[in-house]
């Protein structure tokens, strides 16, 4: 073991324009910031191994933001080995939309779904999104990846560059955070976001995780420097609304940094949580004001004593406070800092199964999409879009499947002592976090999803049956097949790390 030396950044993402808000059917624009976006990112070396750590205020992390990232820090500093940094989103809704991706699709040449939308249109027709906007107060797509790409790679080299001799402890905490978002009916079908006041609905389709992994990070003096928590919940309280937001990210900075100091750095973590979500389906409460998600109806809303409405601001604050609780008193329980451990780093990929369609069901799919295209009678619009999204994506999955049938994806296993930190490319279903934690040799496990890739959700077999958004074909580039896989490949891998333990 050698002594351990940390560094830290944090590096502003909030924009002085206007900018498309990511994470919905329904394109928005931003009105106002109700909280800044940022990317924090953390240095670990011993000399011999490297760890760096970013988290950003995004939905996701395209394939070339994670290159284009890399890339430049390679021509920044020499000493950074650029395979060993991690780029993951904390998955809010209220940040930027950036230019696509260049990835496997597009590389190929096939069809976006909206494409494959207009394709079946006639040109009077065609998409036409809810609001666009151009403009000198206007950041698009490519600016926006421009000015990304600087920012995360000002953050990763800043923390590489702030090193010194630090010190780390473990914690670990509970609270009611992230929630199931499907919900089960007696037919044998789901729905995320589905009515649960029906006599046909049965249950959730899965559980929910409570667990707050959690690690601090002290300099050689014993002042605490950093937080990092890791919740099996994405952030997006605030995910339809009109303005920039960190979600409730942001709530647990402002109120860490009230009783630790503004220079306290914190990093948020997302764990396996494809199918999780702040909101409690059986308490349902309505949203304080109207939202466009075309996957959310509610008939016969009964007004229930419960939480406040987390779709608004008031309920991403007690989201914040219930996670800052939680560090507070994990913070108190700390007995053993170390500035020396074990730190190990490998960077793999890993080929995965493509999810697959038969002919029969993408024939099906065209004559879904002739009889929508024969019945429309003005514009489509992003409800269109979703209630087309299981058709256009079958359509574009049957076309990738004719160049490829599997799916490379980077994961990355690290050892920072007892700890093993585990990272995948997707919406990550809980179920698989839970049996990677659960086999895992590590007294504590770190997961992270949505992290250098972007592939979607990764669905159970339980769900692929019960169907609907999340669970579609459509909705991700793996099955459960290879969720299977995966499971196997990282823990055998976070194993082997800790065979000696």
């Amino acid at each position: 073991m050698n002594k351990l030396n940390i560094g830290w950044s944090e590096v502003s993402i909030t924009p002085d324009k206007k900018i498309g808000l990511a994470g919905q059917f329904a394109e928005r624009i931003s009105e106002y910031v109700e909280t800044p976006v940022t990317v924090t990112a953390l240095a670990i070396e011993d000399g011999e191994e490297q760890l760096i750590i970013c988290s950003c205020d995004l939905v996701s992390i395209g394939e070339n933001l994670l290159e284009k990232v890399r890339e430049n820090v390679k021509g920044l500093n020499s000493e950074i080995d650029t395979d060993k940094i991690i780029i993951s989103a904390i998955h809010t809704h209220t940040s930027h939309v950036y230019a696509r991706e260049s990835n496997n699709e597009q590389e190929t040449g096939l069809r976006t779904f909206k494409e494959i939308l207009d394709s079946y249109l006639p040109p009077e027709k065609q998409y036409v999104p809810k609001v666009s906007a151009k403009g000198d107060d206007f950041m698009d797509g490519k600016e926006a990846f421009l000015f990304l790409e600087e920012r995360i790679t000002k953050a990763v080299v800043e923390a590489w560059e702030n090193r010194r001799s630090g010190k780390f402890a473990q914690g670990f905490g509970r609270a009611a955070i992230g929630m199931c978002r499907r919900v089960c009916y007696s037919d044998g079908s789901a729905k995320m976001w589905g009515d649960t006041n029906m006599a046909s609905f049965t249950e959730l389709e899965g559980g929910n995780d409570s667990g707050i992994e959690m690690l601090f990070f002290y300099d050689e003096n014993g002042k605490l420097t950093g937080v990092v928590g890791d919740i099996a919940c994405p952030a997006q309280v605030l995910e339809h609304r009109m303005f920039i937001s960190s979600d409730y990210w942001g709530k647990v900075k402002i109120l860490l940094r009230e009783k630790y100091g503004e220079d306290l750095f914190v990093l948020g973590l997302c764990s396996a949580a494809g199918d999780q979500c702040p909101r409690d389906m059986i308490r349902w409460v309505n949203p304080e004001t109207p939202i466009d998600d075309p996957n959310i109806e509610r008939n016969d809303y009964i007004e229930r004593d419960a939480d406040p409405s987390m779709f608004d601001i008031e309920g991403s604050w007690l989201v914040g406070k219930r996670i800052v609780n939680e560090m507070e008193m994990a913070l108190e329980r700390v007995r053993t800092k170390y500035d020396e451990a074990v730190l190990k780093h490998e960077k793999l990929t890993i080929d995965l199964p493509l999810r697959r369609v038969t002919p029969a069901e993408y024939e099906h799919a065209k004559e879904a999409l002739e009889s929508f295209a024969a019945k429309v009678e003005d514009h489509v619009n992003f409800d269109d879009n979703a209630k087309m999204h299981i058709h256009t994506g079958t359509i574009m999955r049957y076309e990738l499947q004719h160049t490829r049938d599997i799916e490379p994806v980077e994961i990355h296993i690290a050892r920072l002592g007892n700890v093993a930190i585990a990272t995948n490319p997707f919406e990550l279903f809980l179920d698989y976090g839970n049996q990677i934690r659960a086999r895992s040799r590590a007294r504590q496990t770190i997961l992270i999803q949505l992290a250098c890739g972007k592939c979607g959700y990764l669905p159970t077999e339980k769900a692929e049956k019960g169907s609907h958004y999340s669970a579609y074909v459509s909705s991700g580039k793996v099955g459960h097949a290879g969720g299977e896989m995966l499971v196997r490949k990282t823990t055998e891998e976070i194993n082997k790390m800790f065979k000696e333990a």
